[in-house]
C-alpha cells in the first residue's frame, strides 16, 4: 500500500505540473514574462526584470520582440512611413503609468523611402509605476504594431502578465539583465560615451541642410542621426564633413519638404538623436539660421543673366509705360549740351540702380526675418492688382492727354532757381519710377537670376539685384556714354504731343 501511495502522490503532482504550466497567469508569474504572441514574421511578449513586485514603487519592463530574419519594427519616429509599436493599458490593475524608451535605432534605406526601426532582438524598456508599492500588479497590454519586409503587416494583441506581491530581490529574474541591456543603448545625455551636440544650424537657400556640431572625445567611425521635427519636413543622411579640428565633428544632413513647410523651420525645436556604434546621445535644439556661403563660381554664371534679363525687361509689354518716360525724357534732352545730357542720363541710371539695391535691402531684411520673399509677389493680391490696374490706366490717360497734374507754383520757383539740380533730381525720380513699375514685369532670364538670389543669402541679393539694375539701366548709360545718341533726335514741338499719344 506505501507503494500504491507513493505512485498515487507522484502521479498527482505531475497533473499539477501540468496544470501549472496550462495556467498562463501562473506561468507568466513564474518567470516575469506574458506568453509570446507568435506570428509568421516573429513574436513578442511583456517581460518583467523581477517576477514579484516586492515592496518596489515601480516596475521595470521590458516589451521584446524577436523578429524573423529582414523583419523590422519601427521606431517612435519611423522616418518616411510606418508607425510605431502603440501601447494601451487600459485594464490594468495597480498601474499608475508606464514610461516606455527607445534604444538607438538603425536606418533603412529603401526605393529612395528613409526609415528608422529594428531587426533582429529588441527589448524596448518599460518603465511602470505602481498606485499601491507593494501590492500586486496585474498588467493587460493592448499592443498595435507593425512589421515590414517587402511587404508591411499590421499585429493587434493582449499581452497579460500578473506579478503577485510576494517580496524578493529586485532584479531576480533572468530578464532583469536583458532589460538592463537594452536600457544601456537608450540614448542619454552622451556624457558616457564622450559624445554632445556643440551646435545646430539651418543653412537656408536653393538645398537647404541642417548642420550638426558635435563634440566629441574619438572620431566619429560611422555616425548617423535621427531629426524629430514639425511635419512635412525629411531630414536625409548625414555626410561627415572632413578637416574638423580635433575634438569635433561636423554633420550635415539635407532637408526636403514644402516650401511653406521649410519657412516654419526656422526657430522651430528639433530633437536629435545621434548614434555612432554603441554611443549615443539625444539633444533638444533650436537651430540658428544662416545664409548659405557664397557659390562665386555659380553667382559669376547667374550674373550674365541678370544682366541680360534687366536689359530685355526694357522691352516687355509690361514696361510700356516706363519706355513711355525714357522716350519724352530722350526727346525733351534732344537739344541740349553734351554735360547735360551726360548727367541727365547718369541721374536716371542712379535712380534705377538705387531703386533695386533698395529692393535688395528689403528683400534680404524680410528674409533675414523668416518671411517669405518673392519677385512681384505683391502682385497675387488681388486688392494690389486693382490698384495698380487703375494707376496704369490714369498714366496712360495722362499721356493722352485727358488731363494734367499741374504741379505746386512754390515748386515751380524752386525749379527756376535751381533748373539744374532740380533736373537731375526729376531724371533720379523717372528713373525710381521705372524701376517701380517693372517690379510686376517678367522677362527671358529674369525668374533665374532672381531664383537663384531669394534662395541665398544677402551677398547674392544684393549682386543679382545690382545687375539688374545696370541691366535696366543701360540705356540710360549708353545714352550717357555717347551723348550723339540723344544729340541725333529732332527738336522738341508739337508731334511730341502725337508721339505720346502713341
Amino acid at each position: 500500500m506505501d507503494d500504491q501511495g507513493r505512485a498515487w502522490r507522484r502521479l498527482g503532482a505531475l497533473a499539477l505540473l501540468m496544470l501549472a504550466c496550462l495556467l498562463p497567469g501562473r506561468a507568466a508569474a513564474a518567470d516575469g514574462a506574458s506568453n509570446w504572441f507568435v506570428t509568421a514574421q516573429g513574436q513578442v511578449r511583456l517581460i518583467a526584470a523581477s517576477p514579484v513586485v516586492g515592496d518596489a514603487a515601480a516596475l521595470e519592463l521590458g516589451l521584446e520582440f524577436r523578429l524573423a530574419p529582414h523583419w523590422k519594427i519601427y521606431w517612435r519616429s519611423p522616418g518616411d512611413a510606418g508607425y510605431p509599436p502603440r501601447l494601451d493599458w487600459t485594464g490594468s490593475t495597480n498601474l499608475a503609468d508606464a514610461a516606455l524608451s527607445w534604444p538607438a535605432p538603425q536606418r533603412f534605406s529603401v526605393s529612395g523611402l528613409e526609415t528608422i526601426g529594428y531587426v533582429g532582438h529588441v527589448v524596448l524598456p518599460i518603465t511602470a509605476r505602481l498606485d499601491r508599492p507593494g501590492q500586486e500588479a496585474r498588467l493587460r497590454l493592448a499592443l498595435s504594431y507593425l512589421t515590414c519586409s517587402e511587404i508591411c503587416i499590421p499585429y493587434d494583441t493582449v499581452l497579460s502578465l500578473d506579478l503577485p506581491a510576494a517580496s524578493a530581490a529586485p532584479g531576480s529574474s533572468d530578464n532583469a539583465a536583458l532589460i538592463a541591456r537594452y536600457a544601456q543603448r537608450v540614448p542619454g545625455d552622451g556624457r558616457g560615451a564622450g559624445l554632445a551636440l556643440a551646435a545646430a544650424s539651418l543653412v537656408t537657400g536653393r538645398k537647404p541642410m541642417l548642420e550638426l556640431r558635435v563634440a566629441t572625445q574619438r572620431p566619429l567611425l560611422a555616425p548617423d542621426a535621427f531629426i524629430e521635427g514639425p511635419p512635412g519636413i525629411s531630414f536625409g543622411v548625414p555626410h561627415l564633413a572632413t578637416g574638423d579640428p580635433r575634438g569635433q565633428a561636423l554633420l550635415r544632413l539635407p532637408v526636403t519638404g514644402a516650401p511653406a513647410a521649410l519657412e516654419g523651420l526656422v526657430g522651430r525645436k528639433l530633437t536629435v538623436t545621434l548614434v555612432d556604434g554603441e554611443g549615443a546621445f539625444e539633444s533638444t535644439v533650436i537651430p540658428e539660421a544662416v545664409p548659405p556661403p557664397a557659390d562665386l563660381g555659380l553667382l559669376l554664371a547667374i550674373l550674365p543673366l541678370a544682366l541680360l534679363g534687366g536689359f530685355i525687361l526694357n522691352f516687355m509689354p509690361c514696361v510700356l509705360p516706363v519706355l513711355s518716360i525714357k522716350l519724352l525724357g530722350v526727346i525733351k534732352q534732344g537739344g541740349g549740351s553734351r554735360a547735360v545730357l551726360r548727367r541727365g542720363f547718369f541721374a536716371s541710371a542712379a535712380g534705377v540702380i538705387l531703386s533695386f539695391l533698395v529692393l535688395a535691402a528689403a528683400m534680404a531684411a524680410l528674409k533675414a526675418a523668416g518671411v517669405a520673399v518673392g519677385w512681384g509677389v505683391q502682385f497675387q493680391q488681388p486688392l494690389f492688382l486693382v490698384f495698380m490696374a487703375v494707376l496704369v490706366t490714369l498714366f496712360a490717360c495722362n499721356l493722352w492727354g485727358f488731363f494734367e497734374l499741374p504741379l505746386p507754383s512754390w515748386v515751380g520757383g524752386l525749379a527756376l532757381r535751381h533748373s539744374e539740380g532740380s533736373a537731375l533730381l526729376g531724371n533720379f525720380a523717372a528713373g525710381a519710377f521705372a524701376t517701380l513699375l517693372a517690379t510686376p514685369c517678367s522677362a527671358p532670364f529674369l525668374g533665374t537670376a532672381i531664383g537663384f538670389a531669394l534662395a541665398a543669402g544677402p551677398l547674392e541679393i544684393f549682386v543679382i539685384f545690382l545687375a539688374l539694375g545696370i541691366g535696366l539701366a543701360a540705356p540710360y548709360l549708353l545714352v550717357a556714354l555717347l551723348p550723339r545718341l540723344a544729340q541725333g533726335l529732332p527738336r522738341p514741338g508739337r508731334w511730341m504731343l502725337i508721339l505720346r499719344r502713341v
